[in-house]
């Protein structure tokens, strides 16, 4: 298992958090159990100090030869205790004290004696703070204890309880118990909960290391499928149900990402081709008309100069290509105009003027086709008067290619559709097939390359339209019909209501 993988960084972290919490689980267990030890062994020794009575021990405290300033005496006082707390003369009951014990009497007047020493080590009893002894005395047979550590190292457990007869208060009885065979049962006591804690922390590493197998298998599914993916792959799917809300969430989000790439990528694969067809047209278009000026000043420089009507045939020639040529270089100059920086001015006006001040250009295009015009007045919207021409201009241009001279007809309405002004231009040619429609507006694209190159036409006029009407915030869409006939149908959205 590599070090850096997630796998051992969880592994490492759970159980290092194990171990400081099972750590500090311990010492407050330590802490407990060695305060309740304690104070069930002070609690122990009180009930054995109030096994006797207070005239008993006040008894024992007077009977101490007086030899010893201090009244501190040794074995034969504990001898005599000994003799006093099996009952000798007092007809009570044997009465046992534990072992490595001292007993000793606080009076009133401030000394301390020994009464028995039992201890290990032999050494007197500590003699505590006055305060400690006024404590116990107002402690009403509560139980009052200490804990120190004496000069050669060992710790004493030190319990001292009052003694009254009669409501009048003789001493303090003070037994001092070595902590050593208590600390011993704490270590022990320790040392079990760390074997248990160490089998614990083994047990749940093999345990968890499986878990965390069986948990991190989606995350791995996930690699896995990554792997996979490329450029030339985008269309493979993580899992989305795996059982795992966050790896889910992940593996949607990751989706969601992958699919907005493969449109990107998608986008990006058909604008290259749009541009490769659009150079390869654009060069198509522009090398016709330039061939053909060739050619004819080729057939001058041979000598149809000197010829009159081979002269004028030719000028009149390359004089055509040559405004056909102008005109697909201004057609690719607007182009590119407007999908840079299109410079568009709106400003609301009604639509149905600028079409009737159209109307004998309009007529004249025509020729002798019938032109009808059925148009709604008072219709408002915003436009750029000299763009919105240009959209009339090239759709009415577009039905004159598309309809017989003699039995064309061309209809120009304007009326009201889904809270705008819906402009239509209908004739009645021979209609467009519907594999063309989707391509219509394309640059370069003919539906019917004859009919439109003898009109000097490139495809760039409805490529031009649709920019323009999508300048002016609208839209654009064609119908064909079954009997004969395409209508051109422009939305633009009218002003909203002051």
């Amino acid at each position: 298992m590599k070090t850096n993988s997630l796998r051992f960084q969880l592994l490492s972290r759970s159980l290092l958090l194990m171990a400081v919490l099972l750590v500090i689980i311990g010492l407050f267990q330590y802490v407990f159990m060695q305060r309740f030890i304690y104070q069930n062994k002070a609690l122990s020794v009180q009930n054995q100090i109030l096994s006797l009575p207070p005239d008993v021990w006040r008894k024992l405290a007077w009977d101490i030869p007086d030899g010893n300033p201090d009244k501190i005496i040794g074995n034969a006082a504990g001898d005599a205790l000994d003799d006093k707390l099996s009952g000798n003369g007092h007809n009570r009951n044997p009465f046992f004290f534990l072992q490595d014990s001292t007993i000793a009497f606080y009076e009133l007047n401030g000394t301390l004696s020994v009464l028995s020493n039992s201890s290990i080590d032999g050494q007197a009893p500590p003699k505590l703070a006055e305060k400690d002894y006024q404590d116990a005395m107002r402690s009403k047979h509560e139980l009052t204890y200490k804990v120190i550590e004496q000069a050669s190292g060992s710790e004493q457990l030190i319990v001292l309880l009052p003694m009254k007869t009669r409501d009048e208060l003789v001493g303090v009885v003070q037994v001092s118990v070595s902590t050593k065979p208590l600390r011993d049962i704490l270590m022990r006591q320790l040392l079990i909960f760390l074997s248990i804690a160490s089998l614990a922390l083994i047990g749940g590493m093999l345990a968890f290391i499986h878990a965390l197998r069986k948990t991190l298998i989606p995350l791995s599914n996930m690699v896995d499928t990554v792997e996979q993916i490329d450029a030339g792959n985008l269309a493979v799917r993580l899992p989305i149900d795996q059982g795992q809300e966050e790896i889910d969430r992940l593996a949607d989000s990751f989706n969601g990402m992958l699919e907005r790439l493969e449109t990107s990528f998608e986008a990006e694969k058909e604008a290259k081709e749009q541009m490769r067809r659009f150079v390869a047209d654009a060069s198509h278009e522009l090398r016709t008309p330039l061939t053909s000026i060739h050619g004819f000043l080729e057939v001058l420089l041979r000598g149809a100069m000197n010829q009159p009507d081979k002269l004028h045939r030719s000028l009149t020639s390359m004089y055509t290509e040559s405004e056909r040529m102008k005109k697909l270089v201004q057609d690719l100059l607007l182009l590119a105009k407007l999908d840079r920086s299109p410079d568009v001015q709106l400003i609301e006006g009604e639509l149905d003027v600028i079409i009737k001040s159209m109307a004998p250009q309009l007529r004249l295009l025509a020729g002798n086709r019938k032109v009808s015009l059925k148009l709604t007045s008072n219709l408002r919207c915003h436009f750029d008067e000299d763009k919105i021409k240009q959209v009339i201009l090239n759709l009415f241009h577009n039905a004159v290619q598309h309809t017989d001279p003699e039995q064309g007809d061309i209809q120009v309405a304007l009326e009201t559709a889904s809270g705008g002004v819906e402009l239509t231009v209908r004739d009645n040619g021979s209609g467009i097939p519907p594999e063309h429609i989707a391509k219509l507006f394309d640059r370069f694209y003919r539906s019917d390359s004859s009919r439109t190159r003898k009109y000097g036409g490139a495809g760039l006029g409805l490529a031009i339209t649709k920019s323009l009407v999508e300048l002016h915030g609208g839209t654009i869409r064609v119908e064909s019909f079954a009997e004969g006939g395409t209508a051109f149908y422009v939305w633009l959205p009218q002003p909203c209501p002051e």
